[in-house]
């Protein structure tokens, strides 16, 4: 089940969203193209998500929330997940997606879970030809908190600032829009250096 947080997005939808264009969306950054991004923060039980358009300078909120991960097996909650993304990636067609690296985990069975999730999420927007990115929490934190070792309240608020939204966001949507956001100034920090390297070589 998908849970939209409707509060958030002044420019809501809902499932008829014909992929809304915000005004950044037509600006033309020197580095890199404006581009939709569909974060998703894994998890065995909430499943969080968050959709950006960004040109790396800054970035649009588009909508976020979590999926709720419900069944009797294991094998039918992985299968609600691919099912949540799927439509995710049908709604709102992002142009690439960033998703949280698995990280060591004390208890065994929930680090093997949360791999399972994550592939669930990964084979869904795989399959619809979307590039798949990934990153450690810490590397998240870091481009958005500048703080590996960032608590979530940290996180919140920064996700929170960087895309101008009226309160926190739930935990989950915050941590997917974390990853989003955190693609999107990897991309232009990418291009800069290969722009940078270009020209270089260009006067040699």
């Amino acid at each position: 089940m998908l849970i939209f947080l409707k509060t958030l997005c002044k420019n809501w939808q809902g499932k008829n969203e014909n992929r809304f264009l915000s005004p950044s969306f037509f600006r033309v950054s020197p580095f890199a193209v404006v581009m939709r991004i569909l974060g998703i923060d894994p998890g065995s039980r909430f499943t969080g998500f968050g959709v950006i358009e960004s040109d790396g300078r800054s970035a649009d909120y588009v909508t976020s929330g979590f999926i709720r991960v419900t069944g009797e097996t294991w094998a039918e909650r992985l299968g609600v997940i691919f099912e949540g993304v799927t439509e995710l990636v049908q709604i709102h067609q992002p142009d690439e997606m960033s998703i949280e690296k698995v990280f060591m985990h004390r208890n065994a069975d929930s680090a093997l879970k949360l791999g399972q999730a994550r592939g669930a999420a990964i084979c869904a927007v795989i399959t619809r030809d979307v590039p798949v990115h990934e990153y450690t929490p810490a590397e998240i934190k870091q481009s958005v908190v500048g703080k590996g070792n960032a608590a979530k309240e940290q996180v919140q608020h920064m996700v929170r600032v960087l895309l101008n939204l009226p309160g926190n966001p739930q935990a989950d949507a915050a941590d997917a829009l974390a990853a989003a956001l955190c693609h999107g100034n990897t991309r232009l920090v990418a291009k800069q250096l290969e722009t940078s390297l270009k020209s270089q070589l260009d006067k040699k």
